[in-house]
């Protein structure tokens, strides 16, 4: 990294401070050799990339801004939107040009992605969302996540355990998909055209075919081989591999692909509304699947689900609120790493520097004991919110971390006794901003597809523990712990950042990178997400996605472009040290910045998939 430019775009209290602080010793400023190994750069490369795995190389010089960033933020006066794929940002985008709400943006937008990213979206999911009402000057939330099925018992799903744990794959792993209540519920108060309009887009791509990108493709291959492989625990794997393997064999980077089955159930939703998905022919069809092959899904769960609107979680950092989603998601683990942190002068350690990097990952360590421990369904347990999410909470949990040394130790607060997703955002003319994420977890899901349908069902029961007592204990009816979470920010309350990073529990991880790069480094909204990211395995209590036999120190994961002095600093102080693997999220933002009577505003996009963000 050519520091010098990056030190340009830091306000220069920051930079000086930054200089100074890179001067103290305290064991964790050591040189080393300026070359990345290459075993730490990501391995899900095409084939014949491997001839440009140099970590000598890099990304060429740009003459304005942080050296790393990719490109400059999108910039626009009436709107602005992001996805994870070019076709669903464009699909946004002429929604709001339409005169559609930033609402009916995201909705057209997510249809689109369920047939374009089914790696990562789709009907089978869940959904969760921020919505800026500029009416109200507020931020409402909406949760949409679905219940395990009714006639499937604790007992049952024990019975089917893989090695103690619930498996992912295969129907005792599904749970009722909510996404599409999601959708209609915030169209519903906020949209503006009509709900069969949403659809358009998404049905005339399935029916026309879209070419396959580079990513995404890699992923559908990848998924559909953990599918068919033998015992794999997938009940029946026809209708995946006719809906995404037509003819037999996964598509190819370029290859054109179509979905039929889907576009003819967008345009049953399209005609029918909510109801024909929950309570009609889809509901129906769904529930004859499972009971052909020996699943728990049924039609009462599905007549049964309803979205809800939900108050977010908040804290402060460093003068900006940052908004958490409560409910039965991960959304509080963000604000307790911040709260943790706040307690440091980040500014005062220099960018992407050993002492950054560590107070950062401790302060993950910490919050992800209090997540396995005590994150829930609020209304099968109760969570002690406020405790966790308190300033004297987070002091306390500060006083753990050390500089010059891990924490061997760590372990959940004690409370009082009284108590693969895709992220996409939009924003339209006026002032409304939507940050909204939706998942089928696990990469493409279950590897269950019902007949004719053309999507795959969510694995997110896999998330459900299985110790007694616990409070995300499996129960029939039950809401599992949720790894998706969308991100906002306002200051001086109003709107400032709607953002989000996807990924499992890289996450809040993500999530705090980004509000850290932009808070405290004075990245824009587009290079606070090409910088090099840190991501870290493992704590001491599992929630289900927690990777088995690693050590207490867990496993540390850096993209190659952190600094070698940086990395050499980490690794001697004795984090275990994982190649870059290629998990380190995947983000989109728009930022509202107010010059005058304008309205302006900056869409960020992420490098690290087929991402495009675009404004006007």
């Amino acid at each position: 990294m050519r520091r010098r430019t990056f030190m340009q775009t830091l306000p220069l209290a920051a930079a000086a401070s930054a200089a100074a602080v890179k001067s103290k010793a305290n064991g964790l400023g050591q040189s080393a050799s300026n070359a990345a190994p290459t075993s730490d750069l990501p391995k899900f490369q095409p084939a014949g990339a491997e001839r440009f795995l140099r970590p000598d190389v890099h990304a060429g010089d740009r003459p304005s801004g942080a050296s790393f960033a990719s490109r400059s933020p999108a910039l626009g006066l009436n709107g602005a939107a992001g996805t994870a794929h070019p076709l669903a940002t464009q699909t946004a985008i002429e929604m709001l040009k339409r005169g559609g709400s930033a609402v009916d943006a995201a909705v057209a937008a997510n249809a689109v992605l369920g047939f374009v990213e089914p790696v990562s979206s789709g009907l089978g999911g869940d959904c969760f969302a921020f919505v800026w009402d500029p009416k109200a000057g507020k931020l409402t939330g909406m949760a949409s996540s679905g219940r395990s099925p009714k006639a499937l018992s604790l007992a049952t799903v024990r019975a089917h355990t893989v090695n103690g744990h619930i498996p992912a794959l295969g129907a005792v792993a599904v749970s009722t998909p909510g996404a599409l209540d999601g959708w209609w519920t915030l169209h519903q108060r906020y949209g503006k055209v009509r709900w069969a309009e949403l659809f358009e887009s998404a049905i005339h791509a399935c029916e026309a075919g879209d070419p396959t990108p580079q990513i995404i493709g890699h992923y559908i291959k990848s998924n559909m081989a953990a599918f068919l492989r033998p015992n794999s625990g997938v009940e029946e794997t026809a209708n995946a591999t006719a809906t995404y393997m037509p003819g037999g064999v996964a598509p190819n980077e370029y290859d054109v692909r179509r979905n039929p089955d889907l576009a003819h159930t967008y345009r049953m939703i399209a005609e029918g509304g909510r109801d024909a998905f929950y309570d009609g022919p889809i509901a129906q069809t769904i529930d004859a699947y499972f009971k052909r092959i020996g699943g728990w899904l049924s039609a009462e769960d599905m007549r049964e689900h309803h979205a809800e609107w939900v108050e977010p979680l908040v804290t402060t950092y460093r003068g900006v609120e940052v908004y958490g989603m409560p409910a039965n998601t991960q959304g509080l683990a963000t604000l307790q790493m911040l709260n943790i942190i706040e307690n440091f002068d980040l500014r005062g350690f220099d960018f992407q520097s050993p002492q950054s990097l560590q107070v950062q990952i401790e302060a993950k360590r910490l919050a992800y004991e209090d997540r396995a421990r005590y994150y829930a369904d609020p209304h099968f347990a109760k969570i002690p919110i406020e405790w966790l999410n308190s300033k004297e909470y987070a002091k306390e949990r500060a006083k753990l971390i050390r500089l010059d040394a891990i924490n061997d130790h760590v372990s959940p607060g004690h409370a009082p006794d009284h108590g693969d997703t895709t992220y996409f955002t939009t924003a339209d003319k006026d002032g409304m901003m939507v940050s909204i994420i939706q998942s089928n977890f696990r990469g493409m899901g279950s590897g269950l597809v019902a007949d004719h349908l053309g999507f795959m069902f969510q694995d997110r029961g896999q998330l459900f523990s299985l110790q007694d007592g616990h409070p995300n204990i499996y129960a029939p009816g039950k809401r599992p712990f949720q790894t998706i979470i969308p991100g906002f920010a306002t200051r001086d309350g109003k709107p400032w950042i709607s953002f989000g990073v996807m990924g499992g529990d890289m996450q809040p991880q993500g999530q705090t990178q980004i509000i850290l790069n932009r808070v405290d480094y004075g990245l824009d909204v587009q290079a606070a997400a090409d910088s090099p990211r840190w991501h870290h395995e493992g704590s001491s209590q599992s929630m289900g996605e927690d990777r088995a036999g690693l050590g207490p120190r867990g496993l540390l994961r850096l993209e190659a472009g952190v600094p070698p002095d940086a990395r050499k600093a980490l690794v001697d102080l004795g984090w275990p040290m994982g190649p870059s693997d290629g998990g380190f999220g995947r983000y989109e933002a728009i930022e509202l910045r107010q010059q005058g009577s304008d309205r302006v505003y900056a869409a960020g996009s992420e490098m690290r998939c087929d991402a495009v963000a675009l404004a006007y």
